[in-house]
């Protein structure tokens, strides 16, 4: 069983100890996939979100995409490395050498398909060196507080959701059903006050409000769907972003959004 910590669409967190516990019952090995979000969890207030990952049998992250590591480098923790060598060992006589059959060093060839690996740990080792964990804590605690910025200025705006919780550093927003209400075509929902509108002009809107931010070559930002609904996602983790360029780029969503809706709003007069 795979539980995420941090799911890439949304950063949404899985209740480890609990999933751990029914997985115990059946035999099953639980793997953590904290590819994103674990790199976060150096900081004590962000630690909640592994409760429970004690109960797991691996858990792995990408030290690539948050802990300023260059790309490729991923972290693997494995609570029992036995199993892996009973699967992936090999022995033939031309690997045999006297400090692995004394067990002086941890062979990873054992561990993996392979025979050989590349030297990621040592760019790690120079990242945790060069800025010490003070500095990367802060670098994510700035990133989670710049995303934080750009939630508040979405909730501000009436035309605007937040769709997904935060956890992280990544804010899913979208422009309201209820700003699009006017157009008219595809399948027919309603809101909590029975309000109708359409679902597919709204992901339509959305997926044309994205394109429009991209063109702009200001702002880069990605899209995902969950159910159905279409959600811009705004992601905070370049180094060099600071509170002005969120601000930068909260006023061009608004100026596109203004711009589509003017559009979509005179159609519909037209029509």
């Amino acid at each position: 069983m795979c539980a995420t910590v941090g799911t890439t669409s949304v950063t949404a967190v899985d209740p480890l100890e609990p999933l751990c516990k029914v997985a115990s019952e059946f035999g099953m090995w639980v793997h953590v996939d904290a590819a994103y979000a674990g790199s976060s969890c150096i900081c004590p207030e962000y630690r909640k979100f592994l409760n429970g990952v004690e109960f797991a049998d691996s858990f792995s992250f990408n030290a690539h995409k948050w802990l300023l590591t260059s790309l490729d480098c991923c972290c693997l923790w494995v609570k029992d490395p036995n199993a892996l060598v009973k699967s992936l060992s090999t022995d033939p006589e031309y690997l045999k050498n006297e400090a692995t059959e004394s067990k002086q060093v941890v062979d990873y060839k054992d561990w993996q398909l392979s025979l050989s690996r590349r030297f990621r740990a040592l760019k790690l080792w120079l990242v945790l060196r060069m800025y010490g964990v003070d500095n990367l804590r802060s670098h994510i605690r700035n990133d989670c507080r710049l995303a934080q910025l750009f939630e508040e200025l979405v909730a501000k705006d009436d035309r605007f959701e937040v769709f997904f919780p935060r956890n992280f550093a990544l804010v899913c927003f979208r422009i309201l059903p209820s700003a699009v209400a006017s157009m008219a075509s595809g399948h027919a929902v309603e809101n909590e006050h029975g309000e109708a509108w359409e679902l597919n002009d709204v992901n339509k809107l959305n997926a044309q409000l994205l394109h429009a931010i991209n063109a702009s070559g200001r702002v880069f930002m990605t899209h995902t769907v969950v159910g159905g609904v279409y959600v811009l996602r705004f992601a905070v983790g370049a180094i060099l972003v600071r509170e002005r360029h969120v601000i930068m780029a909260w006023k061009l969503v608004q100026e596109r959004a203004n711009s589509l809706l003017s559009m979509s709003g005179s159609n519909t007069t037209h029509a």
